[in-house]
């Protein structure tokens, strides 16, 4: 039940509206019950959410901040878990890193996440830069 405090005429009030089910209100007023109809309006409104599609971010210059590189046969991608902003790469190009190795730094939701290699390899592409903002699957680094 949602609490609100009304100040009429000087007097407070403090009214709590609970469910609404067929038109009736449960509503408390100063600790008082009450059960308030609702005027029925003419027709139902019907609200339709339009899913909105996702797309890379782009530069000024109308590019695609991430591209997706070619990939050799073999190599395996490292990609985002979640959508969110790169904070730190922590490989390089030629590098050779193990399956727990982190090699980025995601921000996302006010909170930083281990990017993870997930299996043993060398660093054969890097395809984010810090500070690009990333979808969820896009490819961070690919690994031969």
């Amino acid at each position: 039940m949602k609490t609100y405090n009304y100040k009429i005429n000087g007097n407070i009030y403090k009214v709590g509206i609970g469910d609404i089910d067929n038109g009736i209100a449960q509503v408390e007023v100063n600790g008082i019950p009450y059960k308030v109809e609702l005027e029925k309006k003419g027709t139902p409104v019907t609200v339709v959410k339009a899913t909105r599609p996702s797309a890379a971010p782009r530069t000024t210059s109308g590019e695609k901040i991430i591209a997706k590189p070619s990939v050799a046969s073999g190599a395996m991608d490292v990609k985002a878990p979640l959508p969110g902003v790169i904070v730190q790469i922590t490989a390089k190009v030629g590098d050779t890193v193990k399956a727990s190795d982190t090699v980025a730094i995601l921000e996302a939701m006010k909170m930083e996440n281990a990017i993870h290699a997930g299996r043993d390899g060398k660093v054969a592409a890097i395809n984010v830069n810090p500070g690009d903002s990333v979808l969820e699957g896009t490819t961070i680094i690919t690994l031969e």
